[in-house]
């Protein structure tokens, strides 16, 4: 199953061992997140360094983690999407995500984000629903 994901279901599976990480490294789920993402887990190195609690040692292993994981969208990949999906977000912060999963084909987005589930473009799963999808 193919998803874009967002960066709060990416900080949970790496902080803490829990439902989300065990989805995260799920075989059958390919991974998706636009390239801003890895600039918004630089930006939050500290927290990051503090909840792993390692230091510049764990910072570096949780992006190589991600990297591993996660197929990075390119903005110019979805860029031409970003019109659209500025018009269908309702939080102007989510509109990367979006954009990404339409330049994927319209794959859905997991993401825990009610506002970002009201909208109408793509399909938003849940931590709940995808394990419910994946029978775990």
């Amino acid at each position: 199953m193919k998803l874009v994901v967002d960066a709060n279901v990416l900080f949970s599976a790496l902080i803490k061992d829990s439902a989300t990480r065990r989805l995260f490294f799920d075989e059958e789920l390919e991974l998706y997140a636009p390239e801003y993402v890895l600039e918004e887990f630089a930006e939050h190195r500290k927290e990051i360094m503090q909840k792993v609690g390692r230091g510049e040692t764990g910072f570096e292993g949780v992006m190589a983690v991600l990297r591993s994981r996660i197929t990075v969208v390119p903005a110019a990949a979805f860029i031409r999407h970003m019109g659209k999906a500025l018009q269908a977000s309702p939080d102007k912060g989510d509109a990367p995500y979006l954009a990404a999963a339409l330049s994927l084909g319209g794959c859905a987005i997991w993401s825990n984000d009610k506002g970002l589930k009201e909208q109408k473009e793509i399909k938003v799963v849940s931590t709940s629903e995808l394990l419910f999808a994946l029978g775990q």
